[in-house]
């Protein structure tokens, strides 16, 4: 078998044969884009990009315009493989070069990479910038599900009158790591049989949700965690945990709510309005003028929740699964 270099030798090249400061255009047009549509500072992981690139500790390709001639930088996509899994960090083209032929060689090229590579099984992308997520032909068709999903906002004046709810059985208080093992044990329960443990199976166990609360707490992929705005809820002595609702920061005035989980047993109660209304005041207060959430559209219970709370929809995009069975 052709090695994957051979392979794809041409328009769309290993990112490890790509200089950082080559990608300097496409990380700083990306960056605005994300920045127009989603009120979203994407410089962090730009920066994050350009050192691993620069490292050469990244894997992914580049696409080359015009390859053969004037040959120029005008897309890119980069993934991690860990535990059996593979994970598309990212995929972008320039504008001047976009469409779905070009969109979709670097979508080839990181998913026969991932297949590649020993033991992956499941490859897992929510990619919220792809042009009409749901209208292309995708690579491996067979092993192959899509999640349509829309991203959300409210502005402040509709966070402001929320009104407050009385929860006289639990206790609301700011979360911080020491929780962190009992939210993983309460993601896993919370999400057993739930369509968000068919997106992201590290909701499916305790270790994965552990890895997960990892990475949206030190890593800037869901923004900057925002540990005030950040909440637990418990019962009324403080030692059980019945729902979270976590926080970041994606702009320096624009917010973002992570993750939401109530217990099965606490759902219907109020409290995961409560828990996420709080989230949002502690964001406004801190002077956010925007604060967003993503949903899964088939879950309609808690679409409806966000609704009702007063957040629009700014954006549809899609996860996408591809799983060997």
């Amino acid at each position: 078998m052709a090695a994957l270099s051979d392979r794809y030798d041409g328009p769309v090249v290993e990112l490890r044969r790509v200089a950082a400061d080559d990608l300097s255009s496409i990380l700083e047009e990306e960056t605005g884009e994300w920045r127009t549509s989603l009120d979203w500072d994407f410089r962090p992981s730009a920066d994050l990009v350009r050192r691993f690139v620069h490292m050469q500790a990244l894997g992914g390709f580049a696409f080359m315009a015009n390859a053969g001639r004037a040959p120029m930088l005008a897309g890119y996509s980069y993934f991690v493989c860990e535990e059996g899994k593979g994970l598309i960090g990212d995929l972008y083209v320039m504008r001047e070069h976009r469409s779905l032929e070009t969109e979709t060689a670097l979508l080839n090229a990181v998913l026969a990479a991932m297949w590649h590579t020993p033991g992956v099984r499941r490859i897992e992308s929510q990619i919220m910038l792809l042009s009409s997520p749901m209208e292309r032909t995708v690579p491996y068709p067979k092993w192959f599900r899509a999640y349509p999903r829309q991203f959300l906002e409210i502005p402040r004046e509709s966070i402001l009158s929320l009104r407050p709810r009385n929860l006289a059985p639990f206790r609301i208080v700011l979360w911080t790591e020491p929780w962190q093992e009992a939210t993983a044990r309460l993601i896993a329960r919370s999400y057993l049989g739930h369509i968000d443990s068919q997106i992201n199976d590290q909701y499916r166990t305790i270790s994965g949700a552990r890895r997960f609360l990892t990475n949206i707490v030190q890593y800037p992929g869901c923004g900057s965690f925002f540990a005030p705005a950040s909440y637990a809820a418990t019962d009324v002595t403080g030692r059980e945990l019945h729902g979270i609702s976590l926080s970041s920061l994606v702009a320096s005035d624009i917010g973002h709510i992570t993750q939401v989980c109530v217990d099965p047993s606490d759902r219907g109660t109020g409290l995961g309005y409560e828990l996420v209304r709080q989230s949002l005041a502690a964001l406004a207060a801190h002077g956010c003028r925007i604060v967003s959430l993503t949903v899964t559209t088939a879950n309609e219970s808690a679409l409806r929740l966000y609704q009702r709370m007063g957040f629009m929809r700014r954006r549809d995009f899609a996860a996408y699964i591809w799983e060997r069975r």
